[in-house]
């Protein structure tokens, strides 16, 4: 059941700026409140208090709001109108289907001179005779009674037969209280059933004969699968039972039904909960050791991930829940990898086939060696550090840097042999001076 609490209040004023003290209009409908405290204290200058659709029987701990203009507090439990006199700002009341049983009890909201709209149809007292007369004869200053303007002849009338009215008022208020002291009592005794019943119910699923640790897990989820269609048709049947079962207009059968729906959504928290307690596992590997393709979604945590690589299959777990993969062809643990992708955010794991790498590339020639085979050794130790990359090296189109250093230093050698022109000594013109350089 519900409480009015200080956070209750804060998150209702949000047109506030969730401020309470300075609140003038708040809204508790449809909260399950049972009973009126801390408005007065935290709330002093609220105008408007809506309470409709709650669970409260008295109406207590408003008389120091001395603002307040309209008050709602229609359908609840509230069986007597009283501790409104300090209401002095009173305008407007709502009661409309209460329990208010006692019609006398309006005398109370003589205090409120500005009171102007009562509601009280869908009450008891609605249906006494002389019940507009009485309320229209006790508030002489009220305007409306149940959407329906007061007029001055109508208020003559009632003046005049109030006395006869009064007394025909009290003797159905007596009668009312008789029958209302018995249902009463007849509530209290099926209260205590229900509770007996509920601790027997409890009794008996703690003495269940059968455990999912002890039996073997398919034979458990059956047994359970049957005891929850068995309990569902058993609550189906209460339920209608319930539902169509005669009851009496007072606060314990509202509480009752209440009680009731509060229960049926506890069984089928219940029920969820076994059949999440009771998910088969998962089959990774067969019998006969055939690992299957398998995926458990809904996983959110990636820092979390085991990554389980083997020669035929992958397997990633991530919070409990597995992916498998069966992978076509063997691959190598121990040299694979698994990373996370800087730009993609993805999981990323490397690996290496079995028979995947190709063997580097070697000179086929055993003897006699040219010098441009010899020069070729470098380019051959490169092509080995690549071998990772499985490239064949016959399939190359990039351009060979060796033999082109080779090829133009063959062309300069082939223009250093041309011949050299040499004088000769037979000729009587040369002379040959040392201080004159070399032409070439």
């Amino acid at each position: 059941m519900g409480r009015i609490t200080e956070d209750l209040i804060r998150r209702n004023a949000e047109h506030n700026d969730c401020i309470i003290f300075s609140l003038e209009e708040l809204s508790l409908h449809q909260q399950e409140i049972e009973r009126l405290e801390h408005i007065d204290k935290w709330c002093r200058d609220l105008k408007i208090l809506y309470l409709q659709n709650n669970l409260i029987g008295k109406i207590e701990n408003v008389s120091k709001l001395k603002k307040l203009e309209y008050l709602n507090l229609a359908l609840n439990n509230i069986e007597k109108i009283e501790n409104l006199e300090g209401c002095e700002g009173l305008t407007k009341l709502d009661l409309t289907v209460n329990f208010i049983g006692e019609l006398s009890s309006i005398k109370t909201l003589q205090h409120n001179i500005h009171l102007k709209e009562l509601f009280l149809m869908g009450n008891p007292c609605a249906d006494f005779d002389g019940y507009r007369q009485f309320v229209v004869a006790t508030l002489q200053r009220l305007k409306w009674l149940d959407g329906k303007e007061i007029e001055r002849s109508e208020r003559i009338q009632a003046l005049q037969n109030f006395p006869v009215i009064e007394q025909q008022i009290r003797e159905q208020e007596k009668a009312y209280c008789l029958r209302r002291a018995k249902d009463k009592e007849e509530a209290l005794k099926n209260l205590r059933k229900e509770d007996k019943n509920e601790a027997e119910e409890r009794s008996y699923e703690g003495q269940s004969p059968f455990s999912v640790e002890s039996k073997d897990h398919v034979q458990a989820l059956e047994v359970q699968e049957g005891e929850c269609n068995q309990k569902k048709f058993k609550d189906s049947e209460d339920d209608f039972e319930f539902w169509n079962k005669p009851s009496l207009f007072t606060p314990e059968s509202r509480l009752e039904t209440l009680r009731h729906m509060e229960k049926q959504r506890k069984d089928q928290e219940k029920l969820s909960e076994k059949k999440k307690k009771v998910k088969p596992p998962r089959i990774l590997i067969t019998k006969d050791g055939k690992a299957l393709n398998v995926n458990d979604p809904k996983y959110m945590d990636t820092s979390l991930i085991n990554v389980d690589v083997q020669p035929t299959y992958v397997r990633v777990t991530v919070k409990g829940k597995p992916f498998q993969l069966v992978l076509p062809a063997e691959v190598k643990p121990d040299s694979s990898s698994a990373k996370r992708s800087q730009t993609t955010g993805h999981l990323v794991i490397c690996m290496p086939k079995v028979d995947g790498i190709i063997t580097g590339w070697r000179p086929t020639s055993k003897s006699g060696k040219s010098t441009v085979d010899s020069r070729r050794e470098p380019t051959n130790q490169r092509s080995k550090q690549i071998e990772k990359l499985e490239v064949d090296p016959s399939k190359r189109s990039i351009p060979d840097v060796a033999n082109i250093v080779q090829e133009k230093k063959h062309r300069l050698q082939r223009v250093r042999a041309e011949p050299k022109i040499i004088p000769s000594e037979e000729n009587p013109d040369f002379e040959d001076n040392p201080e004159v350089p070399p032409l070439i």
